[in-house]
């Protein structure tokens, strides 16, 4: 009678732990108080299937190790013919294969499209007001970029018959020369 006893407190231990959808058993590992050898442990029992239907809202509350067997439970069930599977097992697996979870999961959750919008458009529009700061508040250009200044350089460089093979002095010559401003 005395040696039932801590099989009773692991048994009520294991049901109050107990999830909604995984089965605690009188296997599962003792607390850190207790201390047993491997020969003492007892007997674990097979992890009764956790149900298939609905797996959608249930996959989130899964632990990894449900989360596998579930799969290993879905591999079972698809090596026999599909035309006698269910349609909650064909659901299932299809959800645990393609589902949005794991490396499938959404990078951006569902209503986050407009806040990206907004960022963009903010980093646009900060942008477009730095550009305009920054022109505002530069130096004007140089007067060797306006454009008569440019077309006195052509002047002076066919007066120094400058690059006669290929540049602005060659015979028929038709390119702008150092004129780079409208």
């Amino acid at each position: 009678m005395q040696s039932s006893r801590p099989a009773l407190r692991l048994l009520r231990q294991a049901a109050r732990n107990r999830r909604c959808l995984a089965t605690a058993t009188a296997g599962h590992a003792p607390t850190a108080s207790h201390v047993h050898t491997p020969a003492a442990e007892p007997k674990r029992a097979p992890a009764a299937a956790i149900p298939l239907s609905n797996i959608e809202a249930q996959w989130a509350l899964l632990s990894p190790d449900e989360k596998s067997s579930v799969a290993e439970q879905l591999e079972e069930l698809q090596k026999r013919d599909w035309n006698l599977l269910s349609h909650d097992e064909k659901k299932a697996a299809y959800y645990v294969a393609f589902g949005p979870h794991g490396r499938r999961k959404p990078i951006h959750e569902k209503g986050e499209g407009f806040k990206i919008f907004l960022g963009v458009v903010a980093a646009v529009g900060l942008s477009g007001v730095l550009w305009y700061a920054i022109r505002h508040v530069s130096p004007p250009p140089p007067q060797t970029m306006s454009k008569e200044w440019q077309e006195a350089m052509n002047e002076r460089a066919l007066e120094q018959k400058m690059n006669p093979l290929t540049g602005i002095a060659s015979e028929g010559y038709k390119g702008p020369g150092f004129v780079q401003s409208k």
